[in-house]
């Protein structure tokens, strides 16, 4: 059994029950961790602090303000968090944003802009939450992101959130290298199709879970506690040496080919 008493997690993405983000804290939090909860606005303060009370993190775990796209509430975040506890172990990023022409017009349409939004919230907010982090984890840890597959195979309506999610995935590569030294571990989950609420923003989403059904060695699709699982391996000191990889929780569907 694995044991993170004592451990400090930050999870940014957190947005409700249905969220990958919710069983990646689920597990963390049964396993022990303290946790520490980012949300967007004033307006989610409240289901953030509904959340935390789920997870069982009623006076042990904080919620905090950040928006990922601003890097003084970056700052101001880790700050708070410096003042509440003494170190961090663990950081979740599950962020993934881009406009919803940009998801439903034709790729060859994307504009210069919703180019940039999307690769700033869900590229750049890793690396600069991982800066944020790092002076916090003076004992090492993990930092843990959520790819998926568009990263490397065209999915219809995905778009440009596939280009960002193969920068993040090389994001991942090169924060690895970067914080090695420090013995601060990088990786990503690269999950199968689930129902949360983001997904909704992907038009023809049921084809995808029906292809993977068909398709998959497994022949059903993921379940969202298979990442969380494998979220808190990946976080524990059982993946002590593993950094800078992506691992597929998909049923096996990225092995095959038709």
């Amino acid at each position: 059994m694995i044991d993170l008493k004592g451990k400090v997690a930050v999870v940014f993405g957190l947005a409700n029950k249905r969220s990958i983000a919710y069983s990646v804290a689920q597990k963390l939090a049964e396993a022990g961790a303290t946790l520490v909860l980012s949300y967007q606005s004033e307006r989610l303060q409240r289901e953030a602090e509904e959340l935390l009370s789920d997870l069982g993190q009623t006076g042990t775990g904080r919620a905090f303000q950040c928006d990922v796209s601003r890097d003084d509430q970056i700052d101001a975040l880790f700050a708070q968090i410096a003042s509440a506890f003494p170190k961090i172990d663990i950081l979740i990023h599950s962020i993934g944003f881009a406009p919803a022409d940009a998801l439903k017009n034709d790729f060859l349409l994307t504009t210069r802009e919703d180019f940039r939004i999307a690769h700033d919230v869900s590229v750049y907010s890793l690396i600069a939450v991982a800066r944020g982090a790092t002076p916090l984890m003076t004992d090492g840890g993990a930092m843990l992101t959520l790819t998926y597959y568009g990263a490397e195979k065209v999915f219809p309506n995905y778009n440009v959130m596939g280009v960002a999610k193969a920068g993040l995935e090389a994001a991942v590569r090169y924060l690895a290298t970067s914080l090695g030294a420090k013995n601060i571990r990088v990786n990503a989950i690269s999950a199968g199709p689930i129902r949360t609420l983001a997904a909704r923003g992907i038009g023809e989403f049921s084809q995808i879970l029906n292809a993977v059904t068909a398709r998959a060695p497994l022949h059903r699709n993921v379940e969202q506690a298979e990442v969380g699982n494998t979220a808190l391996f990946l976080c524990s000191p059982l993946a002590s040496g593993i950094t800078g990889e992506i691992t597929f929780v998909d049923c096996g569907f990225n092995i095959t080919g038709v």
